[in-house]
């Protein structure tokens, strides 16, 4: 798992939301070595300078989710919405992320492959 080819660097703090039984922990490992330090959770008072979001179908509003991942966020600062792949149990459709990030104030950058089981799109700031 290259954390790095996602996006991820060194000495900067991650916040994690949604994790679930289903999580990929080698991935989250890999985005622990990478940054140097744990994912910090949804109760942390920290700015962050990046937010993993695993998100499944049935996890409720995407919109209301992404605005909330914005709360400790820097400016400049991205989100990685981390999705079931096609045919995986959960599987959100990319229109929906399409659909949902530019109403919660995000850019969809790119999308690839996380690991076998998900799928992660970088969505990111509008400059202020």
């Amino acid at each position: 798992m290259d954390a790095a080819r996602l996006g991820f660097e060194p000495d900067t703090v991650i916040q994690e939301l949604g994790w679930d039984e289903d999580v990929d922990d080698e991935l989250r490992s890999a985005i622990e070595a990478v940054v140097g330090s744990d994912l910090v959770d949804g109760d942390s008072d920290e700015v962050v300078d990046g937010v993993v979001m695993w998100w499944r179908e049935g996890d409720g509003d995407l919109v209301d989710a992404l605005f909330d991942s914005l709360q400790d966020l820097a400016e400049g600062g991205s989100v990685w919405l981390l999705t079931p792949k096609v045919g995986r149990e959960g599987y959100v459709n990319n229109a929906d992320i399409a659909e949902a990030a530019p109403v919660a104030g995000l850019s969809t950058t790119t999308t690839s492959s996380a690991s076998a089981e998900w799928s992660a799109t970088k969505l990111s700031t509008h400059k202020r």
